[in-house]
């Protein structure tokens, strides 16, 4: 047996560095303590745990051949890690450092989640996208929206919480932290234009590839992806036109994601697998 660690065991790691850094957070947030150690321990716990995670995609992709998005589980540890890497570039920019907890606590449930769901872990293929890079950059692009999607309801949920805050003159404990509503609006108006970004680009390159094969894309995958992205871009029409702001924004954005996630399902369909559930040990 390897003395290195496996895939999943670096999985594990990563989910478990997460939830350490969100228990860190809460515990934090209870002490109300303000002081730079706190943060540096959740950020340090969020780094190291993004790049254990970061090292089992990598193994995964090492076998496959290609990135690791081949079945439901690497789909739902894919977003987790990308809402991780868009949190270590807002945070950092906007410096909201609630957000940090809000993205541990999400990552971590996300990652645990997929590893206790055996089904989703299926055996496929190696070289999954084919010989073509331009499908995998077409595959990786578009989850990584949906990483941004997720970032995207965090900061909408903190929307909602601030303005439920104000309007009941809640300003004490977890509200304290919490950025205010224009910095949260700002932040999530170029959170949807990232996403929509990403996404268009991503539908740019496949539709190159699918014209001249229509029949390597089943109707199912092409309607949801598609319909996923249209909506999304008239969330950001409307916000740019004035028409969706404030909390009916943030509630767009937040059930708009839940919805985007319960695409990956038809999403992940047309791949073919052969369905044979890998268990702990057999990773």
């Amino acid at each position: 047996m390897s003395p290195l660690p496996t895939d999943r065991a670096l999985l594990w790691l990563g989910a478990l560095l997460y939830l350490a850094g969100f228990v860190t957070g809460l515990l934090t947030l209870v002490r109300r303590s303000t002081a730079a150690g706190p943060r540096a321990v959740l950020n340090s716990l969020l780094v190291a745990g993004w790049i254990a995670q970061m090292g089992g995609l990598y193994a995964r992709g090492l076998t496959s051949g290609g990135c690791p998005l081949g079945n439901t589980f690497e789909l739902v540890q894919f977003v987790a890690w990308s809402a991780m890497v868009l949190y270590f570039f807002v945070g950092t920019a906007f410096r909201v450092s609630l957000l940090g907890l809000f993205t541990a606590g999400y990552a971590g449930a996300l990652a645990l989640l997929s590893l206790l769901i055996p089904p989703w872990d299926v055996i496929h293929g190696q070289k999954i996208f084919g010989p073509n890079p331009w499908i995998e950059l077409h595959a990786a692009l578009a989850v990584f929206s949906y990483g941004v999607f997720g970032l995207l309801a965090l900061t909408s949920v903190m929307t909602l919480l601030q303005n439920w805050s104000l309007k009941h003159k809640r300003l004490t404990g977890l509200f304290w932290f919490l950025p205010s509503v224009v910095q949260l609006d700002q932040i999530n108006t170029r959170m949807l234009s990232l996403g929509v970004l990403l996404l268009t680009v991503s539908l740019g390159v496949g539709s190159v590839w699918w014209l001249r094969d229509t029949a390597s894309v089943n109707l199912p995958k092409l309607v949801v992806t598609v319909g996923v992205w249209a909506v999304y871009l008239v969330v950001r029409l409307l916000r740019w036109r004035a028409r969706l702001v404030s909390v009916r924004f943030a509630w767009v954005c937040l059930v708009m994601f839940l919805l985007a996630l319960l695409s990956l399902g038809p999403v992940n369909s047309s791949r073919p697998a052969h369905q044979v559930t890998l268990t702990p040990i057999e990773r």
